[in-house]
């Protein structure tokens, strides 16, 4: 923000010098047409005895201000000064309007010939070229400078971006490294009480939720490195999940799956892709505070497949929307705000999908959209 600050100021400076640079060169350029047309009434009235060198001199030497001469009755005479005749001659239109240009920019000079009967020229001059250029040379630079600031901004922010992303893998895999080992062992003593006599039941329990710890340490082991893309049935990957949070929600809660076809292949990572689903259903869950219907749907499209997550919850409010996705947003007492951030991630990185919020209406519920390109 300092060095914005700085940026703005120093082209600031240079507009306000340029205006200064400008006033000032018009001032002489005024000068120097006064003396031109006095040079143009010395030629008109000179004589044989008249030395006119020096004002042949002074209307010679004129060859950067555009100037264009009529009557006093302000009707083009056809003399002008520092034009091109390739256009005047393309265009008859062209010279009234460098006209019409030249005065709104300069007060004519007049010439008068006699004052009775009364006749005169009047002269109507532009800008040269070096006025023109003092004048936009800032109005460039404070492009330049946008642009570059611009750049810095987006260059600052992606470079953020990305250490925040290298902070949250490091973090992801270093959870999956430090769950391995207690994983590991509760495997061991699994194995030991299948000897006891008894525990039958409760080594059954317990193995499920080492197999739980396992597979959400090998979710955190993917976050960061590119995983393994396989072909797998979408159906069964998202009833197979269906089922697991069916068996975690009441009984008030119905999920249903809705699709034509038993078949829809797609290339995905499993454990991940099953971490999406998980997270949009739990999301759903959340939204319907223990009470509802969640309907999911899995179209197969001519280059995609889509699969909509719809409940009829809660919903989110307009101004919301554009930030469920966002790291540490979260409209619950608890949790960190991220399950949606790694479902995206898990979408858009590693699947090369999308996913976005199809539709919501606050009091009616959600529907989240996934989009994974054949």
């Amino acid at each position: 923000m300092f060095l914005t600050l700085i940026a703005i100021l120093i082209v600031s400076g240079t507009i306000f010098y340029s205006d200064y640079l400008s006033k000032k060169i018009g001032k002489e350029e005024k000068q120097k047409i006064e003396a031109w047309v006095e040079a143009q009434k010395t030629i008109m009235n000179a004589t044989d005895q008249t030395d006119i060198t020096l004002a042949t001199r002074i209307a010679t030497e004129n060859d950067d201000i555009p100037i264009i001469e009529t009557n006093e009755k302000d009707s083009i005479t056809n003399s002008y000064v520092n034009i091109d005749s390739s256009l005047v001659n393309a265009d008859k239109s062209y010279l009234p309007r460098k006209l019409q240009e030249f005065r709104k920019q300069h007060q004519p000079i007049e010439l008068v010939i006699s004052e009775r009967p009364y006749m005169a020229n009047r002269y109507y001059y532009g800008e040269s070229q070096l006025q023109k250029e003092v004048r936009y040379y800032p109005i460039i630079q404070l492009i330049v400078v946008g642009l570059f600031i611009t750049i810095t901004v987006i260059a600052q922010r992606t470079s953020y971006q990305n250490t925040q992303n290298q902070v949250w893998a490091g973090l992801a895999k270093e959870t999956a490294h430090q769950l391995g080992t207690p994983v590991t062992s509760l495997e061991g003593w699994v194995e030991v009480l299948r000897d006891v006599p008894g525990a039958e039941k409760m080594v059954v329990e317990i193995e499920k939720d080492v197999n739980r710890l396992k597979l959400i340490s090998d979710r955190f082991g993917k976050i960061g490195s590119t995983p393994k893309l396989e072909e797998k049935n979408l159906v069964e990957q998202v009833s197979s999940m269906i089922d697991y949070i069916k068996k975690r929600a009441s009984g008030k809660v119905q999920i249903n799956l809705n699709t034509n076809d038993a078949l829809i292949p797609a290339m995905i990572s499993p454990p991940l892709f099953d971490w999406v689903i998980e997270n949009l259903l739990k999301n759903a869950l959340d939204a319907m505070e223990g009470k509802g219907k969640i309907d999911v749907q899995i179209q197969d499209e001519t280059s995609a497949v889509l699969i909509d997550v719809k409940d009829n919850g809660k919903g989110i409010s307009k101004a919301n929307i554009g930030k469920v996705f966002n790291p540490g947003f979260t409209t619950k007492k608890r949790g960190w705000g991220l399950g949606l951030t790694l479902t995206k991630r898990i979408v858009e990185q590693y699947h090369r999908g999308q996913i976005f919020v199809k539709s919501s209406e606050p009091g009616k519920g959600t529907t989240f959209r996934i989009v994974l390109k054949k």
